[in-house]
């Protein structure tokens, strides 16, 4: 059963910020089979499907928010407040917000102590929006330093187990090697990764990030469409953890530079 995004610490939205809306719509309708519409933001926004059932988010706000092309994840809070409140007091940083999105409600942008940048969303979610490894369109990795520590940081954030003996648990957190699991009805929806990490000057592609992996029934034709509209291969990306149960995969850049990988998926999976 995939995780539903209106659950506590979930995560709750997937969300591309780019320069060229229209461009990207035909990236990703090409690679991944989405279609669009536009969403309540207004017509710099659209929202990604795929049969009928939202995906992730895509705003032309790059340039105007002067910030890089990139995908990030968004986690459900109850209050933006308290969850700015925790990010600080456990060393990560704030860039931006809370932001109120009428009528829909507040976001935050902010990175961990790592300097990986993800979201938190106190308001509406889609009920139909899912993650996970298995049938759910995507799910999230990140490569970090140390998995126990980022596990640590983000629990306290976002509150993935609330310490009360008594109280049933919104996640399972699994420690398995060098990797943290974090699985809720039984499905993994992400997997914090110990690993190389350097600096976003040294060698961008291997900074702490969290990584979107969008599923996709042919890996082939999936990399043949990125490199045919402009998007290529990112090689050296690849850290060598294995994908849930060796599950071939691909990291790609589109046109514009948002990094993200390619999960070859079953039918039957």
């Amino acid at each position: 059963m995939p995780l539903t995004a209106d659950e506590p610490g979930a995560p709750c939205w997937l969300s591309l910020a780019a320069r060229d809306l229209g461009a990207a719509e035909e990236f990703y309708g090409a690679v991944l089979g989405w279609t669009f519409r536009h969403g309540p933001l207004g017509q710099g926004f659209s929202v990604g499907e795929r049969d009928g059932v939202p995906v992730a988010g895509i705003g032309e706000v790059a340039e105007r928010m002067a910030v890089p092309v990139a995908w990030t994840v968004y986690f459900a809070v109850p209050d933006a407040d308290a969850a700015v409140a925790r990010i600080r007091e456990r060393g990560g940083t704030v860039g931006v917000g809370p932001v109120a999105f009428p009528p829909r409600g507040r976001a935050a942008l902010a990175t961990d102590v790592e300097g990986a940048a993800f979201g938190v969303w106190e308001g509406r979610v889609s009920s139909r929006w899912r993650i996970g490894e298995h049938r759910a369109p995507a799910w999230l990795e990140l490569h970090t330093r140390n998995a126990f520590d980022a596990a640590l940081f983000y629990g306290g954030v976002l509150d993935w187990a609330d310490g009360t003996p008594d109280a049933p648990q919104r996640f399972e957190v699994a420690y398995e090697h060098d990797q943290v699991v974090l699985r809720r009805h039984g499905e993994a929806v992400a997997r914090l990764n110990s690993g190389p990490a350097e600096s976003a000057a040294a060698q961008p592609q291997l900074r702490p990030r969290w990584l979107v992996h969008f599923r996709v029934p042919d890996l082939e034709r999936a990399t043949s469409a990125v490199l045919e509209l402009g998007g290529h291969l990112v090689p050296e990306a690849d850290h060598g953890w294995s994908a849930p149960e060796n599950r071939r995969t691909a990291t790609v850049r589109d046109p514009q530079g948002g990094l993200f990988t390619l999960d070859e998926w079953g039918a039957d999976d």
